[in-house]
């Protein structure tokens, strides 16, 4: 199966016409101006190819008209559903920069080859995310700097890391 990456979680209908409010899931919402095929994944892990034929931001969320959903009803049956694209249709990042979900599931280990554990999640509290790493009987916390991750190696799954004293104490 092809590779997705969620770019908005519909919320709710909207109007009579099947429209929906979705929450916006990306860091570039200017990605839906000539957006027209999403794959369309519903809580059940239904999936379904949708083509979107208008779209309008009010406030922080988007607005989706998608073609064959035009009653209420018919936008009712795609809430809570994510809004998808093909993972290599993403955004071009930076050769510095990572989306969350490449990160997570990275082993992380240590410059001397101790293993840490596994990237479980990124936590944004500021000007650095933390990577929320699973160890053996411990959760740690790590900045993720180039300072203390050291080396970030998505297609190998691996982020090695120098942390400063007492970083990983138990």
């Amino acid at each position: 199966m092809e590779a997705l990456v969620a770019v908005a979680r519909i919320v709710k209908p909207r109007g009579l016409k099947g429209e929906v409010i979705a929450e916006i899931l990306t860091d570039f919402p200017e990605r839906f101006e000539g957006l027209q095929g999403v794959t369309a994944v519903k809580p059940d892990g239904e999936r379904l190819d949708l083509k979107i034929e208008e779209h309008w931001f009010q406030q922080a969320r988007i607005v989706l008209k998608f073609t064959g959903y035009d009653s209420v009803e018919a936008a009712e049956d795609l809430r809570n559903t994510e809004i998808c694209v093909a993972e290599n249709e993403a955004v071009k990042l930076d050769t510095d920069e990572f989306y969350d979900w490449q990160l997570v599931g990275c082993n992380v280990e240590t410059n001397d080859g101790a293993s840490v554990g596994i990237v479980t999640d990124v936590m944004r509290t500021g000007p650095n995310e933390l990577l929320v790493v699973a160890g053996e009987g411990k959760e740690h916390l790590i900045p993720f700097a180039a300072a203390i991750c050291t080396e970030v190696d998505i297609e190998s799954k691996l982020i090695r890391v120098d942390p400063p004293d007492g970083l990983l104490d138990f």
